[in-house]
């Protein structure tokens, strides 16, 4: 099973405001940055976002090691949190659209996430937050479905 090391962060100017994501993965000698903007989402969505995407990345089954400075991600899955909101329904939680879409990737693979502190000099987690800026400043920013739908209709999510 291969081993990989990916870094993440999100962004948000605003929050709500223009968001975007960051990601760093690396495996041996490979490496791999991703990162995508939106108009309109919050900088939880992308800290989420970040490490959904990093997982989707993965083409075959892996052991994962993922560096996140967000506290709601990584205490959400490492404390369980998330998977008693799926027992519930997810009710009265935001983001359902994007933990569902968590769950279905996360058991593809073994994942342990690991708190960083953020902006504390770890050169990995320094670039992901490079990434999520600059693409939430890009030109070319896309709409985060979920979230804008979700914000005209309260009860969809």
């Amino acid at each position: 099973m291969a081993k990989i090391t990916i870094y993440t962060d999100g962004a948000a100017k605003g929050n709500p405001g223009n968001g975007g994501y960051g990601v760093v993965m690396m495996s041996g000698n490979h490496k791999k940055e991703l990162a995508e903007g939106f108009r309109l989402t919050t900088n939880n969505r992308m800290e989420l976002l970040s490490v959904i995407v990093a997982l989707e990345t993965i083409k075959k089954a892996a052991d994962v090691q993922i560096f996140s400075d967000s506290k709601y991600v990584v205490d959400s899955v490492e404390k369980g949190w998330v998977f008693g909101w799926q027992k519930k329904g997810f009710k009265g939680k935001k983001n359902i659209d994007l933990w569902k879409r968590f769950l279905l990737i996360y058991p593809k693979h073994k994942v342990k996430f690991n708190w960083v502190k953020g902006h504390a000099g770890n050169i990995y987690n320094e670039r992901c937050d490079t990434l999520a800026v600059e693409a939430a400043e890009s030109d070319t920013l896309l709409i985060d479905k979920g979230y804008e739908e979700a914000t005209k209709d309260p009860d969809l999510f």
